[in-house]
């Protein structure tokens, strides 16, 4: 498996994958799948170093996608950015989410970015559970925030501090 920056040759499997999401699941909150030119707007807009997309893929297929969005266009918030990982489904559970996550995380630390935000779907254990494993701390629960498929979900936001350094994330500091 290769990590690397997204081109534009990835976008078929990058959408596969999210749109599955749209259409079928609760990890975003997305409902109407993207257009091909949101898509290119997309990827434009993390091209860069500092807000990257990151694709793992294995003989020319994308097994997965990470990126790094703008937490706010607030200026006092360029120190934080938000996370997002979408793994095929066939593969998750294999560790290519903790692979594009740690190299995500690693650029962020070089970027000078110091919190990470995930917003995770509360009823979505395993993905809860993923970024537990990473280090990411619970801020809060918003309740009832959205809804998708008849089902009322709530959003755990959760925050990683990678400007403490590795030492201080193990110790839950």
């Amino acid at each position: 498996m290769d990590i690397r920056q997204a081109q534009e040759q990835d976008l078929p499997g990058i959408a596969a994958i999210y749109d599955r999401e749209v259409l079928h699941g609760i990890a975003t909150f997305m409902t109407v799948p993207f257009s091909s030119d949101e898509w290119r707007a997309w990827l434009a807009a993390h091209s860069g170093s500092r807000h990257p997309a990151l694709v793992a893929v294995e003989g020319g297929a994308v097994l997965g996608w990470a990126s790094l969005s703008p937490w706010s266009p607030r200026q006092a918030y360029d120190r934080s950015a938000e996370s997002s990982v979408y793994v095929a489904p066939d593969t998750q559970g294999g560790g290519v989410g903790g692979a594009l996550m740690k190299r995500l995380i690693a650029g962020a630390r070089a970027q000078g970015i110091a919190v990470i935000i995930a917003r995770v779907v509360d009823q979505n254990g395993a993905s809860v559970r993923f970024h537990e494993r990473l280090g990411f701390g619970t801020v809060g629960v918003m309740r009832r925030i959205g809804e998708k498929f008849g089902r009322l979900l709530d959003v755990r936001v959760m925050d990683l501090h990678v400007d403490l350094g590795e030492e201080a994330l193990e110790d839950g500091r």
